[in-house]
């Protein structure tokens, strides 16, 4: 037996475990043991992962009586990569959730639900088959959706969350089993080898990629089928949250690179478009949505979108580019689209866990509310920032690193003569450039409001920093973060063997030469000069500091005057105000303006109360009279059931013909 194969039936045997030990242990030690137990799933799982990445073999093969192939998990280099992914993400929601987790969140199916949400997310990356990979993609749906209902006896907007994912969830399986079900039927076999023997050119392997692409897209939140992410994840718990966003989104993302890289590779050249527009449109809206939030989890959520719609434009391009003939170009661009998803992880779990702490402490997520926290909660406030400067793709972070791979590739495939190659690329660098300085904008308005200026509400200014087993996730995550950014050469050598990419080489202290393209990027050096510049302007700062102290009535930002009331500051509303005035026919807000009057007199104001709402434009555009429409077709159905016998056999005659029909044919 391999030591793939060990790990693989340690996972089961641990998740198994794990739902045993959640469901018998008492309340007062379930957190402990419960979290103990989840972690030990997701380190099987990261070590099992590490294992296949590396390139060692290892299955399980599970007949069936079913005329298929047996169900086999055996993951390769992408599925354990994804799995990696996965389970480290999971490590940190665990041991997180053990000081986290309260009332409903602590509860037996609560835990169970994540120990089955945990492997589930594992096993899907190692799905070797059709019947295996969607065996585990539901076992991944049914674990979220427990999760996602944990307090829903008290809040009524966790049961519309819910049911939004629960629908989405279940088109995006239908979608898949479309899809599959189209391959499957082309190639003769369930087996994602036997598939991956079909032409990508055929009109069978045209559909299934359209088919699979919208059943991932809809799991990863790709626009138009994003619309479960900024319902779900404000009412999940924070620790569900941050699991949802960094490994099963970045699941959703697995199949789409499982059917580009293996199912159907070398896809026509309308893939990658199609790939590129959709990738480019959930950037922009993502990011655009996320600019004018005011709900810290909304606005992550949001965030999400955006970086799933970077990932999905880095692998269109890299599609093109393919068909176009330009290997090395390619090659980068999918090396990029894998250091998107590493470094999105990275932050994004950051960034919930931190939100997580900070509704923890205050028992809010609307920023407007919040503020002061970096004081009273340090090492969150570290965390979160750290990872916000990911988010914002600065120098020294990983998500800078990635988007700088991605922007090589579009650079360089702009030189190329093919027509369509030379109409996408610089669009997509617009892309990439507009949502780069809105991401600044986002996350310098989430950091800035929640933890510095004063406190804007009793809750904010009571806050107090959370537990070691809550800071120690969040820093561990930081520390990722600034660690992908500061030596990513080693880190997207791996990746690039992942996919079989070429032009890929660490070099000096870490960073990456893009040997095709000429190009190439040294974080670890370009801090150490930044360090060196900085040092002597950071001494002189401090010794004029101590020369000439600051009086506590110096205050250069008011004017010679005292703030003396936090309603006096920027809120996460008015910040945003004028990027919402630049984009008002994108984003199209809701405004109420109602003055109240002084009492017999028309010019004396009393009150002005200003009112502003902002809704989802897909799904007020798309979604609702889609529903509308469904809601009046069932209300005509009902007259099909007038409790009339004549009726219901009359029904059974017409079936039965119709039957007779369609077999003599």
């Amino acid at each position: 037996m391999t030591a793939v194969q060990v790990g693989l039936l340690s996972q089961v045997v641990l998740a198994a475990v794990a739902v045993a030990v959640a469901l018998v242990v008492p309340a007062a030690t379930r957190a402990v043991v419960a979290g103990v137990s989840c972690a030990a799933v997701s380190v099987a799982g990261a070590v099992t992962g590490a294992l296949a990445m590396a390139g060692q073999a290892g299955s399980i093969r599970l007949p069936v009586a079913l005329p298929v192939d047996p169900v086999a998990f055996a993951p390769d280099r992408l599925g354990g990569l994804f799995m990696l992914l996965a389970s480290v993400v999971g490590v940190a929601v665990a041991v997180y959730g053990i000081g986290y987790v309260s009332g409903p969140s602590a509860s037996r199916s609560s835990w169970a639900a994540l120990a089955v949400f945990l492997v589930g997310l594992q096993l899907v990356a190692a799905a070797a088959d059709v019947v295996s990979f969607l065996l585990a993609w539901e076992l991944m749906a049914v674990g979220s959706t427990v999760l996602l209902l944990a307090d829903h006896a008290r809040r009524a907007e966790v049961t519309a969350a819910t049911v939004w994912y629960a629908a989405l969830t279940q088109l995006s399986f239908a979608l898949l089993l479309a899809g599959f079900a189209v391959l499957t039927a082309a190639s003769g076999g369930t087996g994602f080898d036997t598939i991956g023997s079909l032409r990508p050119h055929s009109a069978a392997a045209s559909v299934g990629f359209v088919l699979l692409l919208l059943g991932f897209g809809t799991k990863a939140g790709l626009v138009p089928l994003h619309v479960w992410l900024p319902r779900a994840h404000p009412e999940a718990p924070s620790h569900v949250s941050a699991a949802m966003s960094a490994a099963m989104v970045s699941i959703g993302l697995y199949g789409v690179l499982l059917v580009c890289v293996r199912l159907l590779p070398g896809g026509p050249a309308w893939w990658g478009v199609l790939l590129a527009v959709l990738g480019a449109a959930s950037a922009l809206y993502g990011i655009l949505q996320a600019s004018v939030a005011s709900d810290l989890k909304r606005l992550l959520a949001y965030s999400t979108t955006e970086n799933v719609g970077l990932v999905v434009l880095a692998l269109g391009t890299s599609v093109l580019l393919r068909a176009s003939g330009a290997t090395d170009v390619a090659d980068a661009a999918l090396t990029a689209s894998l250091l998107l998803v590493v470094s999105h992880a990275a932050f994004k779990a950051t960034l919930f866990l931190g939100a997580g702490a900070v509704l923890h402490a205050t028992g809010e997520r609307d920023l407007d509310r919040l503020g002061g926290l970096g004081t009273r909660m340090p090492w969150t406030g570290a965390a979160f920032g750290v990872a916000s400067l990911g988010a914002a793709a600065l120098p020294g972070t990983a998500g800078f690193v990635a988007e700088w791979t991605l922007l090589q590739a579009l650079i360089h495939g702009a030189r190329l003569g093919d027509p369509m190659v030379a109409v996408v690329m610089p669009l997509a660098v617009g892309v990439v450039a507009l949502t780069t300085g809105l991401a600044l904008l986002t996350f310098v308005k989430a950091y800035g409001i929640a933890f510095l200026a004063r406190p804007r509400s009793t809750e904010a200014d009571a806050a107090h920093e959370a537990g070691r087993t809550m800071t120690w996730p969040m820093l561990a995550g930081a520390a990722v973060v600034v660690a992908l950014g500061l030596v990513p050469g080693p880190v997207a050598a791996a990746l690039a063997t992942t996919v079989g990419a070429a032009g890929i080489e660490p070099v000096g202290l870490g960073g990456i030469r893009l040997t095709g393209l000429n190009a190439l990027l040294d974080p670890l050096a370009l801090a150490v000069l930044a360090a060196a510049v900085a040092l002597p302007v950071l001494v002189s700062v401090a010794r004029a500091a101590r020369r000439h102290p600051a009086r506590a009535t110096d205050l250069a930002w008011g004017c010679g005057g005292a703030r003396v009331s936090p309603r006096m500051q920027y809120t996460a509303t008015s910040y945003a105000e004028p990027l919402l005035r630049v984009f008002d026919d994108a984003l199209q807000p809701t405004r109420d303006v109602e003055v109240t009057h002084a009492t017999e007199s028309r010019y004396l104001v009393q009150r002005v109360e200003y009112r502003q709402r902002l809704s989802d434009v897909v799904e007020v555009r798309l979604y609702r009279p889609v529903i509308g429409w469904a809601d009046r077709v069932g209300v005509q159905a009902r007259r099909l059931q007038n409790g009339s016998v004549h009726r219901y056999l009359g029904y059974s005659f017409g079936a039965l013909l119709a039957v007779l029909l369609v077999v003599s044919l």
